[in-house]
């Protein structure tokens, strides 16, 4: 496995994370003014959501520690916080750090690209084992893997390269206009999901799968749940795209979560 250094880096993340995530849950509508960019309560507290799911992740993921079972979500985790900080770089015009909540969002990314400078030089340096033991994913059961890297993938794309007033950005599944600065951060928190699962086109062990979907659990219910808090922002019947953005997080979460009490998560 890794070195006990890229261990406790990814502690630190989970531990920044669930402060950030718990500051920007609870409190959107105070924290929504003064973050580090122009954004409103809805995408506070959804930006909070994934920084939670973030905070389980990393924590998960660094008491397993073990290379097989729990490297997908370290590339989801070390791609999130690199593409994070790229975003930031390439709006810095238009980033806020006048007050702590923004700088502790900007900090918590650092330490997050950091764990992942970290950890991809252990992985070249000590080269962890890929054996598990444990059942193999059927063919059957590996179709939800491609379906979910072409789907989600997709969004992550469209959300890296679209404009603002292209199709989808104006409020037609976001119940809000995103600014580009937006736009490009829920780009990389979705593409970062999709290339995370790619691996899974040949692993086919079921307890890896099992794992990462229990790490990224957490997403899915932070999410939604920030979601429903907001529902009334959604209006269903002129913009029937919101549907699709409820429908992602229920369709993948609902059966996951019997898909556990069947299988077990992983370990």
């Amino acid at each position: 496995m890794l070195s006990n250094i890229s261990r406790w880096l990814t502690y630190s993340c989970a531990l920044l994370y669930a402060i950030l995530g718990a500051l920007l849950f609870l409190l959107p509508e105070q924290l929504a003014p003064i973050f580090a960019w122009k954004v409103t309560a809805f995408m506070t507290i959804t930006i909070g959501g994934w920084c939670l799911g973030n905070a389980w992740l990393a924590y998960i993921n660094a008491r397993r520690w073990e290379w097989k079972l729990v490297y997908s979500s370290l590339i989801y985790l070390w791609l999130f916080g690199i593409g994070e900080l790229i975003v930031l770089f390439v709006f810095r015009d238009k980033l806020k750090l006048e007050h702590p909540i923004a700088w502790l969002y900007f900090i918590t990314l650092i330490v997050n690209a950091l764990t992942a400078f970290v950890g991809v030089f252990d992985y070249l340096r000590i080269r962890p084992s890929n054996k598990l033991s444990g059942p193999s994913l059927t063919k059957i059961q590996g179709l939800p893997a491609i379906a979910f890297v072409i789907f989600v993938g997709s969004l992550g794309l469209y959300g890296l390269t679209a404009q603002i007033g292209d199709i989808g950005t104006n409020a037609g599944i976001f119940p809000e206009v995103m600014s580009l600065f937006t736009l490009r951060s829920f780009g990389v928190f979705y593409f970062s999901l999709a290339l995370a699962v790619v691996p899974y086109f040949w692993d086919r062990s079921l307890n890896a799968v099992l794992h990462h979907s229990f790490a990224a659990y957490g997403l899915i219910v932070f999410i939604t749940a920030a979601a429903f808090m907001y529902i009334g922002l959604f209006d269903f019947a002129e913009r029937p795209g919101g549907l699709a953005y409820f429908g992602v997080y229920l369709v993948v979460g609902i059966p996951l979560f019997f898909v556990f009490l069947k299988y077990g998560t992983g370990k």
